[in-house]
């Protein structure tokens, strides 16, 4: 990490800092007089056509004069220091994972850049009056804000941290900037349901439109939870289904959008069918579990299936939530002549109640598919499972580790229903 200014890591070829001069290893001191320390500031200061860029090489300083004339600049830089996160959640992911997993899993970020930049949910229990003013300085909109409550002390309660400052007025703060802000809550009952659920609800509805979407998502608790926490049952999802009905006619009535999400876990717990994908909007908190499976769904039924003829027989797997969609899909394949099947696998690492696909493991796969597959097999592996990863799953084995022992070839996939076809046809 450069101690002034910020190091290019990585230049693309023929773009326009190629052109200029630019190089790898030169650090970046200014764009247009404004100094620079991160990739958000070069964001912001390089979206002009006309820059002056001036960088350190080999001690000396030198400037360049960039027309860009609307193209991307074409510069990576290097990462940041993530801002680590000092609560204690009770519900805390990272503190119910056991050793031995990838490293970046065990990383507790709390950093407004990364929620810009990337999604990432911040609590804004450290946020500086320096923060603030550099996110109104540089337009950083939309942020993505853990809440799970309005109430103060149920929200310090849950956070583990009694220090931190009241939720509604550092959203005021924002809202106040014209900050847009796609806000979070994770249920957990007899904690923010109920009564609870409603006022934050209704809370956050008092800032709109800068606070543009709240998602409501099922508390995740692996076999290694210690807290005491209880998951979302079919009655409770059935409960909080009902709450949040109610709350997306009103706002539908009055605003044409919806407002307040669920979580597909929800409807899939509570054995509910989908809201329409209309109801969805324009699926501002996806990222968040939030219309996966209905968009899936809808996609699936557009998509144009050829018949076909082949002799390979393809294998792919799932998360058991959401085994009956995918199950449905390739029922169509199937009708099609294509030799495919779909299998749940089980997450022997987290425990049974941890359903998705994404959090399967490298060993989960080889352990539920040993007596499925045979040499010849085209296995196809959703992307989810390596999400943070070019090709190495969350316990640190690869996608080579599982050909070797499967003895099949593996390719990885994009989760949506038009690549499983096109992986097929290729």
């Amino acid at each position: 990490m450069a101690k002034s200014g910020v190091k290019i890591e990585y230049i693309n070829p023929g773009s326009p800092a190629q052109k200029a001069g630019l190089k790898e290893g030169d650090i970046i001191l200014s764009i247009n007089r404004h100094s620079v320390k991160d990739a958000v500031d070069l964001m912001f200061y390089a979206d002009e056509d006309f820059l002056k860029i001036t960088v350190e090489r080999d001690g000396k300083k030198i400037s360049f004069n960039i027309k860009k004339r609307a193209k991307p600049i074409g510069i990576e830089v290097e990462p940041f220091r993530i801002k680590r996160c000092v609560n204690k959640c009770l519900f805390c992911f990272v503190e119910q994972l056991p050793k031995g997993l990838r490293r970046s899993l065990y990383v507790k970020d709390e950093d407004y850049r990364a929620s810009f930049l990337y999604g990432n949910y911040i609590t804004l229990t450290n946020l500086t009056q320096k923060d603030y003013e550099r996110i109104k300085k540089l337009r950083l909109s939309p942020l993505y804000i853990s809440v799970h409550a309005t109430e103060p002390e149920i929200r310090n309660t849950l956070l583990g941290n009694f220090e931190a400052p009241p939720v509604m007025i550092e959203l005021k703060k924002l809202a106040k900037i014209k900050i847009r802000m796609h806000t979070q809550i994770v249920l957990c009952p007899g904690f923010n349901d109920g009564e609870i659920l409603e006022k934050t609800i209704s809370d956050l509805y008092k800032l709109y439109p800068y606070v543009s979407s709240v998602a409501i998502v099922p508390v995740g608790l692996t076999k290694y939870h210690k807290n005491g926490l209880t998951p979302v049952t079919k009655d409770k999802a059935e409960e909080v289904i009902k709450t949040v009905e109610r709350f997306q006619r009103r706002f539908r009535k009055k605003h044409g959008v919806s407002f307040v999400y669920l979580a597909d876990e929800f409807y899939i717990k509570a054995e509910r069918p989908f809201p329409p994908l209309s109801f969805y909007d324009e699926l501002p908190q996806i990222e968040n579990g939030v219309g996966m499976v209905p968009l899936f769904m809808h996609k699936a039924a557009k998509l144009n299936i050829p018949s076909m003829s082949l002799k390979k027989r393809f294998v792919t797997f799932t998360g058991a939530s959401f085994y009956p969609y995918l199950c449905e899909f390739i029922e169509k394949l199937k009708k099609k002549n294509i030799p495919i099947d779909v299998y749940p696998l089980k997450n022997n690492m987290f425990g049974e109640t941890v359903t998705v696909t994404g959090l399967l493991t490298g060993e989960d796969i080889i352990k539920g598919l040993a007596s499925c597959v045979e040499p010849g097999d085209l296995l196809l592996i959703p992307d989810v499972t390596m999400k943070d990863s070019e090709d190495m799953f969350i316990d640190n084995l690869k996608i080579s580790d599982i050909e070797k022992i499967l003895q099949i070839k593996a390719i990885k996939i994009n989760s949506e229903p038009e690549s499983l076809l096109k992986a097929i046809k290729t």
